[in-house]
């Protein structure tokens, strides 16, 4: 509980934006908070403040696709070599990252949707996206579709405790 009392003291603090720099730094899979707990803490500081939800998801829907974007280009330009790289220094992760580029191929935009409803392969999916250099505009919207409703799922949880708990 102590550590959810320190989100919502950061939160309370420095608001969305604190929820942007967290979600955008999750969805380009570098440690830190996730976003599965940050994203009820807003929901809950929300409903217990009057802020806007829909304002809180937006700002959400950008940090993650903004995150996206950067592992979308790494993979774009850098492709294979940063796959090896990730495949050596986390070797745990190949099976999930082999897993999401044979998704992606097959399975295509409805892939990217999918994948950004699945924990881990919703962060890398962008990656490997951009390896093997999935079409942008594509890319951007079924990755909009899966991260809002996400993100909404997450960000909502948080919202109903707090409006039926604190309130």
């Amino acid at each position: 509980m102590e550590n959810i009392q320190t989100i919502l003291n950061y939160f309370t603090e420095y608001g969305l934006l604190f929820m942007f720099i967290i979600v955008f730094l999750e969805y380009m899979n570098l440690p830190g908070l996730p976003a599965g707990i940050i994203m009820p803490a807003a929901g809950i500081l929300i409903a217990s403040h009057g802020m806007n939800f829909g304002m809180a998801l937006i700002v959400s829907v950008i940090a993650g696709l903004l995150g996206s974007y950067v592992l979308y280009f790494l993979g774009f330009f850098l492709g294979h070599s940063v796959l090896e790289k990730f495949y050596k220094k986390y070797k745990k992760l190949r099976p999930s990252i082999d897993k999401a580029v044979s998704y992606t191929e097959k399975h295509g935009n409805k892939g990217v949707f999918l994948a950004r409803l699945i924990p881990v392969a919703r962060t890398l999916i962008s990656l490997t996206v951009g390896t093997v250099r999935m079409n942008f505009v594509s890319f951007s919207f079924y990755s909009v579709l899966g991260i809002t409703i996400w993100n909404l799922v997450f960000i909502y949880a948080g919202y109903a405790f707090g409006y039926l708990f604190l309130n």
